[in-house]
């Protein structure tokens, strides 16, 4: 649980730090789609150099990172197995139904930097901005939908809250269960279906201390006379900087890197 980096922020002076939020969740968007037009490694290592980039730039420890990576590693181990054996050409090894090829080698590589990528960005994001700002670049960037009767406001803030406490249930979790092995409760020993058994005991006072932390927010919010995005006024102007526009030509260019690699380079099959 404590390696559990979600929705995280880390404060310090970076240049990441300083960008505009709306051009943060903006470059991820395109980051995500761009990622997955990638098809072959040079076009991968143009992604990854942006990754490096955009790690070294945000001044977070590598630790931090590194510990967001370690809560899908068994996600990216099974999805690299079950690539060995999607290729083409002659078998380095063979048995009963499985085959390796290079090409499945290729491609578990492949799709394991794929996912490295995605969640080191990802994390960037989280790490360098702060709850308010993911909620004001939110809400401007879905503000056409008020056209059809949408309420902007009101979904950004919820879903900037949800992003906000995934961890401090996430700590309230290993508390809660902290306590209970001091009871005496067992969670380590035994197969899957003993072990999720044993979770059942944490579930009920998770669930019912995040009904409570629900309420609490819900009346501190009403008693400072909140009513939505209504005739609110922001206390912090978004404005974009010479910064920002650096970072957009940074983009274009890993763009347009991205799609010569894929036209003028041969495609992992």
């Amino acid at each position: 649980m404590r390696d559990v980096t979600l929705g995280q922020y880390f404060p310090c002076d970076s240049v990441l730090h300083r960008l505009d939020p709306r051009l943060k969740i903006v470059s991820l968007i395109t980051f995500i789609v761009l990622t997955f037009c990638t098809f072959n490694f040079c076009s991968l290592g143009v992604v990854a150099a942006l990754v490096i980039a955009v790690v070294a730039l945000s001044n977070v420890p590598l630790k931090m990172y590194l510990k967001s990576l370690k809560v899908i590693i068994i996600i990216v181990v099974i999805t690299s197995i079950l690539n060995l054996f999607y290729g083409q050409g002659e078998p380095i090894f063979e048995w009963w139904i499985f085959k390796v090829t290079l090409a499945g080698i290729y491609n578990a590589i492949f799709v394991c930097a794929r996912i490295i990528c995605l969640i080191l960005f990802s994390s960037a994001l989280t790490f360098t901005t702060t709850p308010n700002d993911l909620t004001d670049a939110l809400e401007r960037l879905m503000k056409p939908l008020t056209v059809f009767h949408i309420k902007v406001h009101e979904i950004a803030m919820m879903m900037t809250i949800a992003l906000r406490f995934v961890p401090t249930l996430l700590e309230e979790t290993d508390k809660i269960m902290a306590a209970q092995k001091a009871r005496g409760a067992d969670m380590e020993s035994g197969n899957l279906i003993t072990r999720v058994k044993a979770l059942i005991p944490v579930l009920v006072p998770l669930f019912v201390s995040s009904f409570r932390r629900a309420y609490e927010l819900a009346v501190a919010m009403e008693c400072r006379c909140y009513q939505g995005g209504k005739g609110r006024t922001r206390m912090k102007q978004l404005k974009l900087h010479k910064r920002d526009y650096i970072c957009m030509a940074v983009s274009l260019l890993v763009i347009a890197g991205v799609i010569l690699c894929n036209i003028f380079l041969p495609q992992i099959h």
